[in-house]
């Protein structure tokens, strides 16, 4: 980095003037007296040398010819010194003449940083200042920033980056589909299968029943292992895009915003309330700086940051309240957060409560399939061992005295693998499959409608949500403010200023603009005529307004003054205040910026135009008071700016040495209106919302008038109706209800103005006590308490804070409220999806185990193999939970109303459906099963062949039917569903192959054109069925309610 620390004593020291000059009042310690010491005794030797050089006027000094006996080397007449100050002598000299610190110091340096040793930091290393210089950095302008110095810092220092734990790879997931006890079972009796058969009929025939179970299991668990694969990907993938924040850093003078991951050793970062401290670093200049280590230490106590007592900034922490500058000092690995993150797995086997319900929901029908089995294989056994079954020459199969074991073995193990394969196809763990899929094909089609997920459950719980509680300021609105009136006194100002307004109010104006903002301004050194503002879009504005119109030169303002204190901004007190000092003349000078009423409250006087001071009668405050609403009527955000020349005791209390900035007796300077329009799609949006039956409340600190105005141009109000009583109300108002009138008066509330983050919670709290899914949006470190108890916490991807997106589930990249409606359509979409999953799957279960039953019950054979089972579960499982799964959202879904959280998974609609279809399918089969040799007149394994076929391209059909659950026409929109279409396709290729060309694998025979004809005539018949039972209408009371009132008449 750079060339070695090499000085000579005038250029380090600026010569003894200097040194003396630079003695500073504070203490300093030894190392830094022993330094000081050292540099005057070498600045005045070399003096004496140069002095003793011009007398002799000689290529050899005195000097040179005193010590050259005692040197191998020759010396020049002018010997330059190397002074090194105390942080050079941890330098390496590289071969590209950069100097770095050498390993063993930075390891020692981070170490300190990372202990908080105060002690050590001062004596061995000095000041921030120093620490700078050494990593050559600026407080001030940063690094340089180029490729190259960025890339030498990386390959030097690391990047900030951690190392995770290696992701679960594709054999993790096909060993944990292994281990479910079904497919063990039917392993083991596959194996067995196999042994007997290859010693029954020899290897060339005797692997194909045995064979066929193996290659039918491992064809199943690939494809649930590939899947769950995949969405482990994805959702690593996901995981990594919400932990990329971007960060303040200024590089070469510029402020900049770039990935926490691309944050090196030397920068200066900029921090703010509710930002992460995004690695280990150290203080260089900040007001009212406090941080959360709880993530760290476990303590809830905030810590208060400085530069005198306590200088660490550990990574992993959070702004508490204030903003600073911070030096970075170690990143990535070399931080203990880096420690603490790559030893953490993420569990990405995270429940949601879907799933678990869906858990739940498998469990109970397993239960039944258990149970269904279980009395298949007791009345099979009790047949075979009774001699009530035939084989398929019409013998019968078990003679007790004259038996094969071979034989006996082989038929009871054909009897356990048909119940355990029962049991699997009654189990439905597509289930899971079915959420995790549409999960992850949800959060990625989000992503790109920005809105990124970072808790799953949130996606199927937007899609209940009842209420959407939603900021104004930038989800609303544009969030591009630019002033558009200013008034001082009574009098709007259209002229230019500097020509109606006096040189003492300017300046005035002037300091209330540059030192009370956390905005920054920066000029190009290329003489570019462009100036670049940074902050928030209200300090941009201000700042922008303060050049462009008034001509502020901040460079001239901070030369001449400094910063004594900083109030931070406050959203209770919705105001910032600063305290300064001019350099010149040592007064002081207090200045507050915020809410326009509130600052005019804090007033007593005020500055006319030609800058006289006067007293504030109660006309003129009357006169004050409604400016402030006329803009704000207008959809203006209104700022007042007030000031008062400190004496001494008003701004320095000598009991704790610390400085005030008192709030009491000033004057106004004057008042902004600053427009910030509405979103082009926010009415469209909202009025979607409403259509779903989702009610839009704004809740924004903005004043009563400004937030009715923004509401009733985005359509929370209706702007040709008066407003009813208790529709718009003021948080002060909210907050001192009883809870029983909050209660009562809540669902009446369309706006509340003039908000704090308690009225939000508030708010929040009792809503969700009268059975609302709440959904809120939020932005700042105060509104995480809001975002934490809601339902569905949505923070600002643009304007929020760290914090704020931390205690969120959903983050909206844009903050556009047209993108929380686009989350609220998703959110329907999942669950919608998840529910024509279940009435498809559930629909094969119920036809599966009535057929299975009742066939093995009467007939002693259950008319579909183990092997044909398997596919039926391949086409169920996985197949159908993709095709079904991930269908995308339809403007149908903003047409129903919300379901809430006591509604029933499985609705009326959903029961009807699938009774019907399963019923069509149990008397079809089954007539098949008793009649459908004579019907056909074909040969056993050929009406086999028929059921297993019939049965299969049923379940295609009935797939189109799970397409709309109430809609009649469910080709609606089928040609935009490719991936539902592709998945049909093969399917129904498949099942081609299995009964034309695997017929050993599938125990199938060829079909003709005809027979192929009958299977697809009896299957397409799910289509009118499911479109006739559509007009069956279904009450409102859910179905299993019914059945519980049958069993517990008393409850």
């Amino acid at each position: 980095m750079g060339s070695r620390f090499k000085y000579s004593s005038n250029v380090y020291y600026g010569g003894i003037g200097s040194v003396l000059l630079r003695i500073s009042t504070h203490p300093l310690t030894k190392s830094q007296k022993k330094w000081r010491v050292a540099c005057i005794a070498v600045h005045v030797l070399l003096h004496l040398v140069k002095r003793v050089d011009s007398k002799k006027g000689k290529s050899n000094s005195l000097f040179s010819n005193i010590l050259s006996p005692l040197s191998p080397f020759p010396i020049s007449p002018h010997t330059v010194v190397e002074i090194l100050p105390v942080a050079a002598t941890f330098l390496d000299q590289t071969e590209d003449g950069g100097g770095l610190i050498s390993e063993i110091d930075y390891v020692k340096l981070t170490e300190v940083v990372k202990n908080k040793n105060l002690a050590e930091l001062h004596d061995v290393y000095g000041h921030v200042e120093a620490i700078a210089r050494l990593l050559e950095s600026s407080r001030d302008n940063g690094i340089r920033g180029n490729e190259t110095d960025l890339v030498k810092r990386k390959r030097e220092f690391g990047s900030n980056t951690y190392q995770k734990p290696p992701p679960k790879g594709l054999i993790h997931f096909i060993l944990e589909a292994f281990k479910d006890t079904t497919i063990l079972i039917l392993l083991a009796c596959a194996a067995l299968s196999l042994a007997f058969g290859i010693r029954e009929h020899g290897l060339r025939e005797g692997w194909y029943e045995g064979g066929s179970i193996f290659l039918a299991v491992f064809l199943v668990v690939a494809v649930s292992a590939s899947s769950n694969f995949r969405q482990e990907r994805q959702f690593d993938k996901l995981s990594n895009i919400s932990n990329d924040i971007r960060i303040d850093v200024v590089r070469d003078g510029r402020r900049q915003k770039v990935s926490i991951f691309d944050a090196v050793v030397g920068d200066v970062v900029f921090l703010t309330i509710g930002d992460q401290v995004p690695a280990d670093g150290l203080f260089i200049d900040g007001h009212s700086f406090q941080v959360d280590e709880s993530s760290m230490t476990g303590e809830s106590d905030h810590v208060e940051v400085d530069a005198m007592h306590n200088p660490f900034l550990l990574s992993g922490s959070k702004v508490a309240d204030g903003y600073s500058k911070m030096l970075v000092i170690s990143v990535g690995m070399n931080t203990a957060w880096g420690e603490m993150m790559s030893s953490i797995t993420r569990d990405s086997d995270q429940q949601t409560p879907l799933q678990e319900r869906l858990n739940r929901l498998t469990s109970s029908i397993g239960r039944v399939g258990l149970a269904v089995a279980c009395l298949v294989l007791s009345v099979m056994l009790i047949r075979y061992f009774t001699g009530n079954t035939t084989d398929i020459n019409g013998r019968r199969e078990f003679n007790g005295s004259d038996r094969n074991l071979n034989d006996v073995f082989n038929s009871v193990l054909r009897i356990v693998s048909a119940a355990v394969t029962i049991v699997v196809v009654a189990i439905p763990e597509g289930l899971p499959l079915a959420v995790t899929l549409t999960l992850a094909y949800s959060m990625k089609r989000m992503m790109a409608d920005q809105a990124m997920v970072r808790k799953l459950s949130a996606c199927e719980t937007m899609g209940s949500a009842t209420v959407i509680c939603t900021d104004k300021t930038g989800t609303l609105t544009l969030n591009q403010m630019k002033v558009t009136k200013f008034w001082i006194g009574s009098e709007e100002i259209k002229q230019e200023i500097s020509r109606v307004i006096s040189r003492h109010l300017i300046e005035s104006f002037y300091q209330g603009v540059a030192f009370n903002t956390t905005g920054s301004i920066f000029k190009p050194k290329s003489g570019s005529s462009v100036i670049e503002y940074s902050g928030s879009p209200t300090e941009k504005a201000i700042l922008s307004w303060a050049v462009q119109d008034w001509g502020m030169d901040i460079e001239k303002l901070k030369q001449d003054y400094a910063i004594l204190h900083v109030e931070t901004f406050s959203s209770v007190k919705k105001r910032s205040g600063v305290l300064i000092r001019n350099k010149h003349d040592n007064l002081c000078y207090a200045h507050w910026k915020g809410a326009a009423e509130m600052v005019l409250a804090m007033c007593s006087n005020y500055y006319d135009t030609a800058g006289e001071m006067k007293r504030i009668s109660v006309d003129e405050r009357s006169k004050f008071e409604n400016i402030i609403e006329g803009m704000a009527a207008s959809s203006l955000r209104c700022i007042a700016f007030a000031s008062k020349r400190m004496e001494p005791g008003e701004y320095h209390s000598n009991a704790d040495e610390k400085y005030t900035i008192t709030e009491r007796e000033l004057t106004l300077l004057g008042i902004v209106g600053m427009k910030d329009p509405c979103r082009p799609g926010a009415a469209k949006a909202i009025q979607s919302c409403r259509n779903a039956g989702v009610n839009v409340k704004m809740i924004t600190g903005d004043n009563l008038f400004t937030a009715k105005a923004i509401a009733a141009e985005c359509g929370i109000l209706d702007p040709s109706q008066q407003v009813a009583r208790g529709e718009v109300i003021e948080g002060i108002e909210f907050r001192n209800y009883t809870p029983e009138e909050r209660l009562l008066k809540v669902d009446g509330i369309r706006v509340m103005a003039r908000s704090s983050p308690i009225d939000k919670l508030l708010m929040v709290q009792c809503l969700k006590q009268k059975g609302h899914v709440v959904a809120v949006t939020g932005d700042g470190t105060n509104d995480a308490p809001a975002l934490k108890e809601a339902d569905v916490g949505l923070s600002m991807g643009i304007q929020g804070t760290e914090v704020a997106k931390e205690s969120s589930d959903i983050v909206i990249l844009d903050d556009d409220f047209s993108s929380v409606a686009t989350v609220l359509r998703w959110g329907r979409c999942v669950y919608n999806n998840i529910q024509k999953f279940i009435q498809f799957q559930l629909t094969v279960n119920a036809a599966a185990l009535v057929i299975n039953f009742i066939a093995a019950v009467s007939d002693g054979d259950v008319p579909l193999t183990t092997v044909q089972l398997l596919w039926v579960n391949l086409i169920m499982d996985t197949l159908g939970a993709l095709a079904l799964a991930t269908e995308r959202p339809t403007d149908e879904l903003m047409l129903k109303p919300p379901v809430g959280r006591t509604e029933p998974l499985i609705s009326n609609a959903m029961w009807r459906n699938l009774l019907a279809q399963a019923l069509y399918q149990i008397v079809i089969l089954l007539t098949l099963q008793f009649k459908g040799r004579s019907i056909f007149h074909v040969e056993e394994k050929v009406k086999n062949t028929l059921i297993f076929n019939i049965f299969v391209l049923c379940q295609v059909f009935n797939e189109f039917n799970s397409r709309k659950i109430e809609k009649k026409n469910v080709f609606t929109g089928i040609h935009k569903s490719r991936l539902f279409l592709g998945i049909i396709g093969i399917t129904v290729i498949m099942q081609i192959v299995m009964v034309e060309f695997l017929k050993n694998f599938a125990d199938t025979v060829r079909l003709n054109f005809g027979q192929w004809g009958i299977c697809v005539g009896i299957a397409s018949l799910t289509w009118p069925i499911g479109w006739i039972i559509k007009f069956v209408p279904v009450p409102k009371e859910p179905f299993l309610s019914h059945i519980k009132k049958f069993l517990h008449p008393s409850s």
